[in-house]
C-alpha cells in the first residue's frame, strides 16, 4: 500500500479555498480540464514540430452514468511521477507556465505562437468542486512507465506506477451524490457537456470528441416511405475548433458574420455594421463587434449588461467585459479575443491594468471611426443608427463633465426648421449667415408644435435656422459643448437675442418707455408669476410669448420636475419668467386703450395673455376653467 502524500501548499485552508472560493459557477471545471489538456497536446506538438501528424491530436470526453464518472483525457506530452509530484501534488504550480517560459527563454524572445492560457496552476482543482475524488493517470511522452495520481481533496494524495498504453493524461472524475442544492449528475448528461464545450471550449485549437447516441434509419431502409430506425453510437466533434474571427476577413461571407451575430447575441435580425480588426503592438487582440439594427430588448432596464465578450486565446472568459465599452457605447454588442489580458487567478475576471485600458481605447476608437464613415459615405444608413442609438451619444457628450465631447459633437445630428430634417452641427453652420454669431434652438416635443413657436416663426422671417431639441437631455449637451465652430449655443426662448438693428432697438426703447405704465401695472396683476412684462421685437404675428431669464431654461424646469426627485430641491427649480408683448398686434392696441377706460379688463386680458404663453411654452395653467370662462366673457364682450 503506497504512503499518502500531503500537499505541499501551507495549509488545507488553500486548497478549500482553491475548490470552494475562487470560481463563481461549478460548471467552470470542465473548461479548466479541457483547458489543461488542450495545453498538454500544445507542450506535445511544439517538442515535435514538423514530426507530427495533427490529425491525430485530440481531446476526449467519456460520461458514464452507472457508475458516475466523467473521464477526460488528451494524447499530449503526459506527465511522469516528478511531474506529477510537482504540478499535482503543490497546489498553485503551472506546468503550463513554466514550459512557455521556458520556450520563451529558448527563443530569446516571446514566443507568440505557443498558446498556452494555463498561468496560475489551480484549474486542475476546480475538478474538486464537483468531484469526491480525482483519478489521474499518466504517461510521459518516451517514457515506459505510466503513473497514477489520486486524491479525494484535502486529505492528501497517491501515486503510483499504473499501466497505460499511451502517452498523454487521463483525468478520471467520481462525482458528488446529487443534493437538494446541486444537482452534479447533469455532467454526465451528454446535452449538459455539449453546451458547456460550446460555450466555454468551442475555440480550442483541437478536436474533443464524444461518443453520443444518434437515431440513423437502419441499413436497407433509408429509401423506404417509412424507414426503420436504429440507435447508433457514433464519434461527435463538440466544438468547433477555428473562431470565425481568427479567419482571414476576405474569406469570409457577410451572411457568415450576420449568422454568427444572430447565434451568439440572440438577435433576429442582422446587425447594422459589422467591425472585425486585430492589432498587434504592446497589445495583441482581435475584435469582432456588432452595431445592432435596432435598440436591444431591455436595453433601458436597470438590469441591462452593457460589455464585450472576453476571449483569451479563444478560450471563453466572461460574457460582458464591462470596462471594455465606455457607457455611450454600450449598445456595441461582440467579442475580444486577446492573449496579453490580465486575468485573476480563476480566470473569471479582468484585472484593471494598462493592457485593459488600451485595449478599450482602441475600440472606442475603431468604433467612433466606423460611425464617421458611416455619416460621411452613408447617409441614410447613419441616420438609421442615429434614430435608434443617438441618445447614447448625446449621453457620452455630457456625462462625465463632457470629457468626451470633442469626440462626439461631429456625430450629433437634431432636426432643424430648414425642411424639418436631421442634420448635423458642421451642416448647420456650413449654412449659417455669414454674420450668424450664435446657434439657436428651442426645446419641446412635438416638431410640429415647435415650428409654430412664436420665436421661431420670428427666426425663420429673418433667415436664422433654428435647431429643435426633442430629448431631455439635449439642454445638457448644448450647455455641455457651449460652442461649436465658434459659434455660441443660445436658447432662442430665453434673454436678449440681439437682433434688432440700431433704429429697431431706439424704436422699442421709445415705445417702452411711452407705454412704461402699462408694463407695470400688468406685472402688478400677474402678481408673482411674472419677474418682468416687456416689449418685444422677438414676435412677427403672435401677440404675446414667455421667455426665460438668465439661468434655468423651461425645458431644463420640466426635466427637474419631471426627475423621481421631482419635489427635492431640484424639482422646485423654476425659470423666471418674462412676458413679451408684440407692439404691433392689434392686441397691443386694445390693451392700450383699455389702460385710459378700463385698466380691471386690461388685468383680465393679461392673465388671458400669460395662460395662452404658459401654453404655447408647453406648461399647464393654473386654473383651466377660470381660464375658459376669463375667454368666453371677453368674446361676449366684444359684441356689447
Amino acid at each position: 500500500m503506497p504512503r499518502k502524500k500531503q500537499f505541499k501548499s501551507e495549509s488545507k485552508r488553500l486548497l478549500d479555498l482553491m475548490i470552494n472560493s475562487i470560481y463563481t459557477h461549478k460548471e467552470i471545471f470542465l473548461r479548466e480540464l479541457v483547458s489543461n489538456a488542450s495545453d498538454a497536446i500544445d507542450k506535445y506538438y511544439f517538442e515535435h514540430a514538423g514530426h507530427v501528424n495533427p490529425d491525430e491530436l485530440e481531446i476526449r470526453l467519456d460520461p458514464d452514468k452507472e457508475n458516475r464518472l466523467l473521464t477526460i483525457s488528451d494524447n499530449g506530452i503526459g506527465m511522469d511521477k516528478d511531474e506529477l509530484e510537482e504540478n499535482l501534488g503543490t497546489i498553485a504550480k503551472s506546468g503550463s507556465l513554466a514550459f512557455k517560459e521556458e520556450m520563451d527563454k529558448k527563443e530569446g524572445e516571446k514566443n507568440s505562437d505557443v498558446d498556452i492560457i494555463g498561468q496560475f496552476g489551480v484549474g486542475f482543482y476546480s475538478a474538486f468542486m464537483v468531484a469526491k475524488s480525482v483519478t489521474v493517470v499518466s504517461k510521459k511522452d518516451g517514457a515506459d512507465t505510466a503513473y497514477k495520481w489520486v486524491s479525494q481533496g484535502d486529505d492528501g494524495y497517491y501515486i503510483t506506477e499504473t499501466e497505460k498504453e499511451t502517452r498523454g493524461t487521463t483525468i478520471i472524475l467520481a462525482l458528488k451524490d446529487d443534493t437538494d442544492e446541486e444537482d452534479y449528475s447533469q455532467y454526465l448528461e451528454t446535452y449538459t457537456i455539449e453546451n458547456l464545450i460550446k460555450k466555454y471550449s468551442d475555440y480550442i485549437r483541437y478536436p474533443i470528441h464524444m461518443q453520443v447516441e444518434t437515431s440513423k434509419p437502419k441499413p436497407g431502409t433509408e429509401d423506404q416511405e417509412k424507414p426503420e430506425y436504429e440507435t447508433v453510437v457514433e464519434d461527435k466533434t463538440l466544438n468547433s475548433m477555428v473562431p470565425l474571427w481568427k479567419r482571414e476577413k476576405s474569406k469570409i461571407k457577410p451572411e457568415e458574420y450576420n449568422q454568427f451575430y444572430k447565434d451568439h447575441f440572440y438577435d433576429y435580425e442582422d446587425p447594422m455594421r459589422v467591425i472585425h480588426f486585430s492589432v498587434e503592438g504592446n497589445v495583441s487582440f482581435t475584435s469582432l463587434l456588432y452595431i445592432p439594427s435596432h435598440v436591444p430588448q431591455g436595453f433601458y432596464n436597470q438590469d441591462y449588461k452593457k460589455g464585450l465578450q472576453l476571449y483569451s486565446r479563444g478560450v471563453f472568459i466572461m460574457d460582458h467585459a464591462e470596462e471594455l465599452l465606455p457607457d455611450y457605447l454600450r449598445f456595441v454588442k461582440g467579442l475580444v479575443d486577446s492573449q496579453d489580458l490580465s486575468l485573476n487567478i480563476s480566470r473569471e475576471m479582468l484585472q484593471h491594468d494598462n493592457q485593459l485600458k488600451l485595449i478599450a481605447k482602441r475600440i472606442e476608437k475603431k468604433v467612433l471611426s466606423e460611425l464617421t464613415t458611416m455619416l460621411t459615405k452613408e447617409r441614410d444608413a447613419y441616420e438609421k443608427f442615429w434614430k435608434a442609438f443617438g441618445l447614447n451619444i448625446k449621453f457620452g457628450v455630457y456625462n462625465n463633465w463632457g470629457m468626451d465631447k470633442d469626440k462626439l459633437e461631429n456625430l450629433l445630428m437634431f432636426y432643424t426648421s430648414k425642411e424639418q430634417k436631421l442634420t448635423t452641427l458642421n451642416e448647420y453652420v456650413d449654412r449659417c449667415k455669414e454674420d450668424q454669431k450664435e446657434i439657436y434652438y428651442v426645446s419641446g416635443s412635438d416638431l410640429e408644435m415647435m415650428n409654430k413657436l412664436p420665436i421661431v416663426q420670428t427666426l425663420k422671417k429673418k433667415d436664422f435656422e433654428v435647431i429643435y431639441l426633442l430629448d431631455d437631455v439635449d439642454e445638457f449637451v448644448m450647455q455641455t459643448l457651449q460652442q461649436f465652430r465658434e459659434k455660441t449655443f443660445k436658447n432662442a426662448s430665453q434673454g436678449n437675442l440681439d437682433l434688432d438693428t440700431e433704429e429697431e432697438k431706439k424704436e422699442l426703447e421709445q415705445t417702452t418707455s411711452d407705454n412704461k405704465d402699462l408694463l407695470d401695472f400688468m406685472k402688478d396683476a400677474l402678481k408673482d408669476e411674472v419677474a418682468e412684462v416687456k416689449i418685444s421685437n422677438r414676435l412677427s404675428d403672435d401677440p404675446v410669448c414667455l421667455t426665460a431669464g438668465e439661468g434655468v431654461s423651461f425645458e431644463m424646469e420640466k426635466v427637474f420636475a419631471n426627475m423621481p426627485e421631482g419635489n427635492g430641491p431640484m424639482g422646485g427649480m423654476k425659470a423666471e419668467r418674462i412676458l413679451e408683448l408684440n407692439p404691433n398686434h392689434p392686441i397691443f392696441q386694445t390693451l392700450k386703450t383699455l389702460f385710459t377706460s378700463d385698466k380691471e379688463k386690461v388685468k383680465e386680458v393679461a392673465e388671458v395673455l400669460y395662460d395662452q404663453a404658459l401654453l404655447i411654452e408647453g406648461f399647464p395653467i393654473e386654473d383651466p376653467i377660470a381660464y375658459s370662462r376669463k375667454i368666453c366673457e371677453l368674446l361676449v364682450n366684444t359684441n356689447k
